[in-house]
Order: C-alpha cells, then structure tokens, then sequence
C-alpha cells in the first residue's frame, strides 16, 4: 500500500515541477512591474481619438538580449488588454529594439505583428536614415532611423531639423519626459515650426509603415456615370486578401491619397457611404477627405474599401487615375516623434493637450514594481527550488534519480551481498559440488 502511494505522489510532484518551471518566468516578469493606469483611461481614448499611437519599449524582468521574442509577445499583450494601438488598428506595430539584436532576433520580434523597430538599430538594412534612404522591402523598416534631433528643450535644434525636413522623407524625431523624478521640459519653439509649418505630414510610425505598405500592392476600380447634375465618378481602392498577404495583414488598412486628373471639370461634392467627405487641404493629420490643386487634380485620400461617389460640374468629362502620393495628402515630407520608455501617459503627455497637429507614438513600458514586492520573485524561485529537491528525495526513496544511491552500494551499507556475489557465490558452490562427485 506504500508503494502504490508513493508511486502516485512521485508523479505528481513531477508534474507540479514542470508546472512550475513553465509557469515561474512569467510570474517572475509579472512580479516585476506595474501597469500604466491611464492607459485603460478615457484620457488615453482621447489620444486615440487625436491621432496618437502606442507601441512598445519593454517589460522589466525581460531582457531583448535574452529573450527577444518573449518580450515583444508580452508588451504586445500588455497593450492589446488595455488599450487599441491606433485609430486605424487595435495591435501595435512599432516597437523600441536595442542595437544589440541579430537579424533573426528582429524576425522574432516581427512574428509577434511589431513590423517597426527602431530607432538606428545597427542592422546593415534600413529605413530614412536620411532623405534618400527610401525603403525597399519590409525588413528595412527594422532599423528605422533618427533624423531632426530631441524635442527637449536645449538640445533640441531647430537649424537641424530644417535641414533634415529641406531633404524629405520621413523625420523621426526622439522625446523622453521624465528621467526618474525629475521632468524633461520640451522645446516649445520646435512645435510652433512643425504646426505652422506648410507641407508636413505629422504621423506616427504605424500609420508611416502602413502608408507605405500599400504602395506595394493596390488595386483600384473607377467608372464614369451621367447624373442629372453632370457626371457621377464613382472609384473605389480595393481591399483584396492578395494585397492584405503581401504584409501578412500586418497593416492597418489607412487613409492613401489618390491623385485623379480632372482638369476638365469642377468637382461639386465627394460622399463615401452616405456622408460627404470634408476638405483636407492644408490638413497635417492623417484622415479622409479631399481637395483640388491648382492644376486640376483631385487629391482623394480614402481607405481601401471604402467606396467614394465624386459629383462633376459637368457632362463631357475626361479623367484620369494618376495614382497614388509618395506621402499622405501630397506632403513633401512626414514627422513622427517617438515618446521613448513611456511609463506614465499622463505625466507625458499632459503638457501637448493643446497642441492640435503634434503626434506621437508612445513606446510604454509599464513601471517598475515597488521595492515592496522584491520578495515576490524569490519566493517563486524558492518554491520551485523546494519542489525539485522534494521530488529528487522521493526519487531517491525509490531507488531512482541522480542522487539514489546504486543497489551495490545500498547492500553493502545495509550489510548485505549484492546479487551478482551472491549469484557468483552459488557458482561456485555448484562447482564444488560437481568436484565431489
């Protein structure tokens, strides 16, 4: 009866060692930190709803340089239950990577839906590290660079982010708002330039990639129709599932702005769905709408899907679809500033609320734990350490395990012959026996 109970106890504390050596690192990381409480806010809706974006920094108690992919999974998650990525998509695509990940960390990373990473990464591959260095495939977009300098106040330099803007691009400037206690004060001349400034996209890292990522694949239907008005252009941007494979739907599906040659006619009205979509000329943030330029081309700027009825002036109308803009709204160039290791939304951001163009994308990471729950990780790792000697020393009453002591020598302890002397002892009394005869 011992036995048997012994031989089901055995199992079961092997069963709660492995338990607890797949469960232990997470709860290890878990113990670690504490979440962002406005990220589950209306306050953080509102950043939604203005244009911002959240991706990732990190998790304490992960490591990059360990563990690449188990960092990206558990950031994305810490977002995902919180709070929607963008306006445009609910899982973040942008992330902060140190310089020290290889290639094929930066895959990990990329598996988990994060397709920016940055910035100046160190990879031989990249994305705007100047004006000319235009992206080609997805994977430049792994090292995403720094152009335009910090928006901190004193270091920021508006001569420097002149120049970088003269050459075009995407500009990806670099903010931090608090180092420990102490607040990080911004430049405030610096945001005056970019809101008055004409011809700049300001946008964030996913909206950039997703931009960009539907330069690559697109399809587009267009038809013309008499109206009692004049003419009915009705065009369409596809959302096809070969388009949405080319990214593995790692895109959100955003705003891309069309140029249509209407030079021959006026354009009256644009409606999508039932609802007359509104001007954007001279609009910086990403949304549909349209305008006409000096030369006759219409600049419609629509979501993939969304199919747009365009009312004409008159009858006899020739048009013709020139394609897409290299940026947003026919913009010279895009900005993007990147909120680095968010760990409080509303001490960072507060300070913007009457900024009405600027956009950031807010790479969180939650806060540290208190000194408090330091024990919390030692009490996993000790009980996971008890367990395995427990199961070791059952083991061992067994006769099994790496500590058991082997049948020769625990016969010899206990003062008895193992078998093979008594087995060889027996021979030779055998052979004894036949002598005699």
């Amino acid at each position: 009866m011992a036995d048997a109970r012994s031989g089901a106890v055995v199992p079961l504390f092997l069963s709660l060692t492995f338990l607890l050596v797949l469960i232990h690192p997470v709860a290890l990381a878990q113990s670690a930190w504490e979440e962002d409480g406005w990220l589950r806010t209306s306050y953080a809706n509102e950043r939604l709803e203005q244009g911002d974006e959240f991706g990732c920094y990190g998790m304490p108690g992960l490591s990059w340089t360990n563990d690449a992919g188990a960092v990206a999974q558990s950031c994305r998650t810490y977002i995902e239950e919180r709070i929607n990525a963008s306006q445009w998509g609910s899982s973040p695509l942008s992330t902060y990577t140190p310089s020290s990940l290889t290639m094929v960390e930066h895959e990990r990373v990329a598996s988990q839906g994060f397709t920016v990473h940055g910035d100046e990464t160190e990879l031989s591959l990249s994305a705007w590290h100047n004006g000319s260095d235009e992206p080609v495939d997805a994977w430049d977009w792994y090292n995403l660079g720094r152009r335009g300098g910090s928006l901190e106040k004193s270091v920021a330099s508006l001569e420097n982010l002149k120049d970088e803007l003269s050459q075009g691009g995407l500009v990806n400037m670099y903010w931090i708002g608090r180092v420990n206690d102490a607040t990080v004060r911004h430049d405030q001349d610096i945001l005056d330039f970019l809101n008055e400034e004409p011809g700049l996209w300001l946008t964030t890292w996913g909206e950039a990639w997703s931009s960009w990522s539907a330069k690559r694949c697109y399809e587009f239907t267009h038809n013309l129709e008499s109206s009692n008005n004049g003419s009915l252009l009705l065009f369409e941007s596809l959302d096809t599932e070969q388009c949405r494979s080319a990214t593995n739907n790692r895109a959100w599906n955003v705003p891309v702005t069309w140029m249509i040659d209407v030079a021959n006619s006026t354009v009256n009205s644009v409606t999508s769905n039932g609802t007359e979509l509104p001007s954007i000329e001279y609009k910086k943030n990403m949304q549909e709408g349209w305008w006409v330029n000096g030369e006759g081309v219409l600049m419609l700027s629509v979501v993939n899907g969304n199919p747009v009825s365009i009312e004409l002036a008159d009858e006899d109308v020739e048009y013709d679809v020139l394609g897409q803009t290299e940026f947003w709204n026919n913009h010279s160039a895009a900005v993007t500033i990147a909120g680095h290791h968010t760990n409080d939304l509303f001490k960072w951001s507060k300070r913007f609320l009457d900024e009405d163009d600027i956009r950031f994308t807010w790479l969180v990471t939650p806060r540290v734990a208190e000194e408090g729950d330091a024990w919390i990780p030692y009490a996993i790792v000790g009980i996971g350490f008890s367990s395995i000697v427990a199961m070791l020393y059952l083991l061992k009453k067994e006769g099994l395990g790496p500590i058991a002591s082997s049948p020769l020598t625990a016969n010899t302890l206990h003062g008895e012959k193992s078998p093979q002397v008594v087995s060889n002892k027996r021979s030779l009394d055998a052979k004894e026996d036949d002598d005699e005869e």
